[in-house]
């Protein structure tokens, strides 16, 4: 596989929906990199990282086939993000993650799995929507247990607000899923609340029947907490492919 961390696209970029920088879903915080994520960021970024973009990505350019491409929002450790492109070769899997130690971790999965079709981002998820994917170009939008920020003071933090949802309607294909996950309630109706109001997407009946069981989901469990798992779909929808 090609290198892909300088990777340069001359196209114009699409229309941008407007979003307010000023406040962000997450704070950079550095983490305990272990002996093995360092060797990851460091021999295994080049190949499966992308970074210096330029204009918009070219996803013939980025993944080794042309397939659907299937986006995580911040990915964690990158186990729900690997379990999928392992189980889904025929689609291609790109997650974007700040921290850097889930991003080795993420990579020494990639290692461990002889995979293919998954690529990296380690930048602000919005901002990357924003200026670097094209509209209509993703077959689907993943976000998995984002930061709740629960205390009411820090609402405003939360990733998931009109300017968002608008931004990922923009960047789906007709029928493209945004398929998402909370196990804070209260979270949850604010999810439900922005996207009723977003004419752009319509609630299917059935989520995708593909997300693997993850950390968060065990610790939700031993915390007693319940998902609410939903996802939507652009207007004028085709088929989940599995």
């Amino acid at each position: 596989m090609g290198l892909v961390n300088s990777h340069k696209n001359t196209h114009k970029s699409s229309a941008k929906v407007p979003v307010d920088r000023q406040i962000r879903s997450f704070v950079l915080r550095r983490g305990r990199m272990t002996n093995g994520q360092r060797r990851a960021m460091r021999e295994l970024w080049p190949t499966y990282g992308i970074e210096n973009i330029e204009g918009l990505l070219d996803f013939r350019a980025v993944f080794a086939t042309p397939a659907p491409v299937t986006l995580e929002i911040g990915f964690g450790n990158g186990d729900t993000l690997v379990d999928m492109a392992a189980a889904t070769p025929g689609g291609n899997y790109l997650g974007i993650e700040v921290h850097e130690p889930g991003v080795g971790h993420c990579l020494l999965r990639i290692e461990e799995l002889k995979l293919k079709n998954v690529r990296l981002i380690r930048d602000d998820a919005i901002e990357i929507l924003s200026a670097h994917i094209a509209d209509k170009s993703l077959h689907r939008v993943n976000l998995f247990f984002p930061d709740p920020w629960h205390k009411k003071r820090h609402h405003k933090r939360r990733i998931v607000q009109r300017n968002f949802v608008e931004l990922v309607a923009s960047k789906l294909e007709a029928g493209g899923v945004f398929h998402v996950v909370t196990d804070w309630p209260d979270y949850a109706e604010h999810i439900a609340g922005v996207i009723a109001a977003t004419p752009a997407f319509e609630q299917l009946t059935e989520v995708p029947a593909d997300r693997p069981v993850s950390r968060f989901d065990s610790r939700g469990a031993q915390l007693g907490h319940k998902n609410w798992e939903t996802a939507w779909c652009t207007r004028n929808k085709l088929p989940i492919s599995s």
